[in-house]
This record gives structure tokens, sequence and C-alpha cells, in this order.
């Protein structure tokens, strides 16, 4: 589907703002796996046959928010961050920091607001759809490799539980994306 520059540009300054956020808040791992995402999303967004109306996948988007809070209650009770920062050697930083308060809004603006843009016709709202769907399907995979670089490889790794349910409700997402954008 052809999509208008001023709408590419602004995907793709978002594709690259909230790794570059990500890098000031936790370093240069989790950029990449922000990359991973976003710049998986960007390039659905681009291949895919048109936009699907809000119908085909609200009720989708729905589950998958909620597991992805799920998701996040469980990496906050388990203990990801201190994992995260011993593999990465960054600290865990202070929720209060610039960088972070940045990348929760840029984030919640997103992934809230995709939707309701997507559902008034707005190409870049469908972008922030496909952004969401891609992150959690794609980025949230991590949880299967990051174990590979601690001293136990093969024990419970923080936040692994809930990606067996959030990563697959992701990729219906995005098939459901794909599929209805062909009609």
């Amino acid at each position: 589907m052809k999509r208008p520059a001023p709408v590419l540009m602004l995907a793709s300054l978002f594709t690259l703002a909230v790794p570059a956020v990500g890098f000031l808040s936790f370093g240069i791992v989790p950029a990449l796996l922000f990359f991973s995402g976003y710049c998986a999303g960007f390039a659905l967004w681009l291949l895919a046959p048109g936009d699907a109306p809000l119908s085909v996948y609200k009720t989708t988007y729905i589950a998958t928010f909620a597991l992805f809070i799920v998701h996040g209650i469980e990496e906050r009770v388990s203990g990801f961050f201190p994992t995260l920062a011993q593999i990465t050697n960054v600290a865990v930083p202070d929720l209060g920091s610039p960088a972070i308060i940045l990348l929760l809004l840029l984030s919640a603006v997103a992934w809230l607001g995709g939707p309701f843009l997507a559902a008034r016709g707005s190409q870049f709202g469908n972008y922030l759809v496909w952004t969401f769907f891609a992150s959690m399907g794609v980025t949230e995979l991590a949880h299967f490799v990051l174990p590979f670089f601690t001293l136990d490889p093969f024990h419970y790794f923080p936040g692994v539980a809930s990606v067996f349910l959030l990563a697959p409700a992701a990729w219906f997402g995005m098939w459901l994306l794909w599929r209805g954008g062909r009609s």
C-alpha cells in the first residue's frame, strides 16, 4: 500500500526515536530489542496490502494489551530489570528519570492511541498498531534468548511464562491485520 511521504517520515522518526530513548534508559541491548519490534512493525506496515479496520483486530488488540499488562507485572515481580542489568552491566534506571518517563509516555500514547487513530482512518495509527503487535510478537521473544547470557540458562527467566500467551496473541493480531488489509 502506498504511504504518503509525511506519514512515512513520522513513522520512520518514531521507529528510531523509541529505541533511542530506550538506549538512554537501558543501554544498547534493550535499545536493539525495542528496535526489533518497531522495525518489524514498520516493515510489516509498509508491506501490508492495506489497512485493516479496527473491527477486524479490536478484540485481539484488547486481549494482547491485557496480556502485556500481565507480562509487565510478571517482569516486575520476578525481577526482570535487575536480571537484565546483570546481563548488560547497565544499572536499573530510576523510574523517575526523564528518559524512562519519555519512554513510558511514547509507548503509552502510541499503543493506547494507535487503535483510536486507526479507527479514524489514520495510516500512522495503523503503523502504531503494527508496532504494538510486532513488539509483543518479536521483541518479547528475547525472553527465550536472554537466559543464555546468564550463569544458569536453564532456570526460569523473569517474564518468560507470560510470553507463552503474549507472543502468540500478537502473532494472531498481525495475521488479522495482514488478512484484514486485503479486503
